[in-house]
């Protein structure tokens, strides 16, 4: 194991000396969530004063899944500050070899919160001298399994809250259930940006923010697409676009079983002259946006921030399911009838200055309190030990399957066989490497094709 760089000041380091890089790893397990971890990493490792700049080394690992991200996902995902071709794809005992050898200062897991919770069992079990600072948080807007999530991600040092709004419900999560709450951490999401809103002579854009899983069934995204070429039908002077996440086939946060564009290809009479299906990163596309139509996307709130009209429909109902409930007090719910009809929503004051999305000009500050925390956990010399609020004492019933799927044993250890074989030679390497690779299609094939056939069939 190679030797690791102290954490601490050194006193006898005369100014000219180089500060040892700080060393953070990112483990994510779908394109959002890559785009997640990685921005977050910046934002927690970025200096206040440039003079005052530390060397900052960020590792991307994938855990490897049905939702790894494809070359393309990432490139879309835009400038992260990390080289596409330098990422690397891992099973979650390779992640836990690669921290217990590499001696991380920061570990940022951008996961779902089984696989966070499996990981903090993972390095905990590995009982390292000087263990890295762990990090975690959600995507985005957290409007589903709240306590299940939040509970999952305990254990963590840092748990980042997008909002004053989401920070308040986590404490009083764990406040709930007697475990700690000093983790939670209020931030904001980390790829906020780009330049406030201004209307453009001549420029009339409407982007509706598809997304993967919401709505679900087959006459709900068809009846929102039907909307959506009714509104360009009804506007042809205005360039209406249906923003999508992926393409046919590749894998996203959430499973995709009706992509839209298998559904444009059926729209009676074909899509208009002045409707397109765009792909690339959301901020990119912001910057020509008009008018940000959505279920309930986060796109929504870098839209918000942004200060671009923002719509959030009703169509649909206001659902837990759909969690535009989300909304509520928004200012922004709406349906497409009023949409054609020329309405603008405008946002509510007081929430939108609970949300985390700093439409006032306080996304500069956003990540102070959370970037101290990390720095006073670094200059603290040895960390305590892990201790999620799941244990196998206190979830006897529920942990294990937790740690079985990523191939760990109830204490946190890989279970036999979980561990990949030194490699020994090129040629077993490579061979290797294949044979991953098309049992991982096969998997991701059964996944997005076979299993919503079935799942279709027994419905008849």
């Amino acid at each position: 194991m190679p030797p690791r760089t102290s954490n601490t000041a050194d006193p006898a380091r005369t100014p000219a000396e180089p500060r040892p890089a700080l060393r953070v790893a990112v483990l994510a397990d779908s394109d959002t969530r890559w785009k997640w971890g990685a921005l977050t990493a910046r934002r927690l490792t970025a200096a206040a004063d440039e003079r005052d700049a530390r060397p900052v080394e960020v590792s991307g690992l994938l855990l490897r899944g049905r939702a790894t991200p494809t070359p393309r996902q990432l490139a879309e995902v835009g400038e992260v500050g990390i080289d596409a071709g330098r990422v690397r794809e891992v099973t979650a005992t390779e992640f836990l070899h690669t921290v217990r050898d590499e001696g991380y200062d920061v570990v940022v897991l951008a996961l779902v919160g089984g696989g966070v919770q499996a990981m903090l069992h993972g390095l905990a079990a590995l009982n390292l001298t000087r263990r890295p600072v762990i990090v975690t948080g959600y995507v985005g807007v957290v409007y589903e399994k709240l306590a299940d999530g939040l509970l999952l991600r305990h254990g963590a040092d840092i748990v980042l809250a997008n909002s004053a709004h989401d920070a308040e419900r986590f404490r009083a999560v764990y406040e709930g259930v007697g475990a700690d709450t000093s983790a939670v951490t209020e931030a904001a999401l980390p790829f906020l940006g780009g330049a406030p809103y201004r209307a453009e002579e001549g420029r009339d854009t409407v982007v509706f923010a598809a997304q993967p899983s919401v709505p679900a069934s087959r006459a709900d995204r068809t009846y929102l697409l039907r909307r959506l070429v009714e509104h360009a039908r009804l506007h042809p002077r205005r360039e209406v676009l249906l923003k999508l996440r992926s393409k046919p086939g590749e894998h996203t946060t959430h499973i995709e079983e009706l992509p839209y564009q298998k559904l444009a290809q059926k729209v009676p009479g074909g899509l208009p002259p002045n409707f397109r299906l765009v792909y690339g990163h959301m901020g990119e596309v912001l910057d020509r946006t008009d008018l940000l139509v959505t279920v309930s996307s986060t796109a929504a709130l870098e839209s918000l921030h942004r200060r671009i009209p923002t719509a959030v429909l009703t169509d649909l109902g206001v659902r837990e399911p759909l969690g535009n409930h989300h909304f509520v007090g928004s200012g922004l719910l709406t349906s497409w009838d009023r949409l054609d009809g020329g309405y603008r929503p405008r946002p509510d004051g007081p929430w939108l200055s609970g949300q985390g999305v700093a439409a006032d000009g306080s996304y500069g500050t956003a990540y102070d309190t959370a970037r101290a925390k990390v720095t006073a956990l670094l200059d603290s010399g040895q960390l305590p030990p892990l201790a999620p609020y799941y244990t196998p004492a206190t979830a006897p019933g529920y942990l294990p399957g937790i740690l079985a799927r990523h191939h760990l044993a109830p204490d946190g250890t890989p279970l036999p066989g979980a561990a990949a074989p030194q490699e020994t030679g090129r040629v077993r390497g490579a061979v290797r490497e294949t044979v991953r690779n098309a049992a991982r299609g096969a998997y991701r094939h059964g996944v997005q094709r076979v299993a919503p056939v079935i799942r279709r069939m027994g419905e008849l």
